[in-house]
């Protein structure tokens, strides 16, 4: 695919999601490295603008959920109904099934909801009344999540945070780009409005592209010794799993490609870390999210590049 056809794309999603360049990129490389997506940030920070608009660019169908602490499996994976006609039942899909699945303050729901996404993250099916159903190509899930001090959240366990690729925040804009969105009143309706580029076979195509960017032995070697850093890092209260490092490596695929680039290198890596281990290294003290970032990043400073 034209990486052109991609930096029209990101082009696109930055007239919406207005100064936030490096997590729009980041955004498109997960859904590229076959990932999921988990954006934490405070309410109204334009998360869900940035979920809708992708899908729209991308000609990608959409579905929008609420979570909420009385929202169950079924109403998420479908459910089988008894249809007295046939002295049958049937079973009627829900709405996860689509390209992209925004699950909306996913830390509001039980623990018992959020683990009903771990078979469709893992392995793209939901299994239904006795039947294994796969899911639309490509499937992608985006969760929003509340800060976890805030009130009624529950926080997503190890197992379900392993199935996000990254985590991203959007965080507060700068003044001048603020003072836009203001006169604009809001860029939420204008997501409903972005052209389409792209359609889900070129989404699949572009994956395939992203799966294909070649790592050096060299860069598996540097990925590999992050790894076993981590472990033994008395920081961190537990190392990055090989799931983790396949992340961290389909992430730096995603980003050479979109830079134009068929293979991967070190800063590939490098810039992929701190949204891919964040959720993965947690700190074995208690600290502020700023204080775990400066962790993160003077770990990884420790770590030999290769030349």
């Amino acid at each position: 695919m034209p990486i052109s056809r991609l930096k029209q794309i990101l082009t696109v999603l930055n007239q919406v999601i207005r100064g936030k360049e490096s997590v729009v990129e980041l955004a498109l490389a997960t859904l590229l490295a076959r990932g999921h997506l988990l954006l934490e940030d405070l309410p109204g920070t334009g998360k869900t603008t940035l979920a809708l608009a992708l899908a729209r660019v991308l000609g990608c169908s959409f579905t929008r959920i609420q979570f909420t602490n009385d929202l169950l499996p079924a109403d998420i994976l479908g459910t089988e109904i008894y249809i007295p006609d046939r002295n049958s039942f049937e079973v009627r899909p829900g709405p996860i099934f689509t390209h992209v699945f925004l699950a909306d303050e996913i830390n509001r729901a039980t623990p018992r909801t959020q683990s009903a996404l771990l078979e469709a993250m893992g392995e793209n099916r939901v299994s239904l009344g006795g039947q294994t159903f796969d899911l639309p190509a490509p499937f992608f899930v985006i969760a929003t999540q509340n800060p976890l001090d805030l009130a009624g959240t529950y926080p997503l366990p190890e197992s379900q945070l392993d199935r996000f690729t990254m985590r991203l925040e959007l965080g507060y804009v700068h003044p001048e780009e603020e003072f836009f969105i203001l006169a604009h009143d809001g860029h939420y309706e204008k997501a409903k409005e972005v052209p389409q580029i792209l359609d889900p076979e070129g989404v699949l195509k572009a994956q395939k592209a992203v799966k294909a960017v070649h790592l050096a032995p060299k860069i598996y070697e540097y990925i590999l010794s992050i790894g076993q850093a981590s472990r033994q890092e008395s920081t961190f209260r537990f190392g990055l799993s090989t799931r983790g490092l396949l992340a961290l490596k389909r992430a730096a695929q995603a980003l050479a490609y979109l830079n134009g680039r068929d293979y991967v290198i070190p800063d590939d890596v490098k810039r992929a870390f701190l949204p891919v281990a964040y959720y993965r290294l947690p700190s074995r003290e208690e600290i502020t999210p700023q204080e775990h970032v400066q962790c993160l990043l003077l770990f990884l400073a420790d770590i030999p590049v290769p030349i």
